[in-house]
């Protein structure tokens, strides 16, 4: 509309039933805008409750795990990874089991294995302290 007064601008806004809106209070001269702000309102939370947040889920999973029950925690990471989130994979050494982290190393090996599809290796099995962890993110 170019510039126009602002009594001229607020007569306009109320002859379509909108609001008058101050878009850039800074510029010379302020910039306004005729819109609905109610709806322009419930627009932006609408985008806001549309992002998908991606949290982090966690396995943990033991040295001395049977087949049976890694393939039980791989289904769950993968179930995971289908729903979109971030899944660390966390194995803790207990006693005598510090000794021999080459021994986890193996079972993150098998776990990789079983799980096919689409997933990223966002941090390889990394050995820790008494512990090792992996991160596994969808594609």
């Amino acid at each position: 509309m170019g510039v126009t007064p602002i009594q001229e601008a607020l007569r306009i806004a109320q002859a379509r039933d909108l609001d008058l809106v101050e878009v850039a209070p800074s510029a010379v001269p302020p910039v306004c805008k005729v819109m609905d702000y109610g709806k322009y309102k419930y627009q932006l939370g609408k985008r806001h409750a549309a992002r998908k947040t991606v949290s982090v889920k966690e396995i943990k999973i033991r040295l001395r795990i049977d087949d049976h029950d890694l393939e039980r925690k791989a289904k769950s990471v993968r179930s995971f990874l289908d729903d979109g989130n971030k899944t660390k994979v966390s194995m803790f050494f207990r006693g005598r089991e510090r000794g021999k982290p080459e021994l986890g190393m193996k079972v993150f090996e098998k776990m990789i294995q079983i799980l096919t599809g689409k997933f990223n290796i966002e941090q390889p099995p990394r050995h820790e302290g008494n512990s090792i962890t992996m991160i596994v993110t969808p594609k």
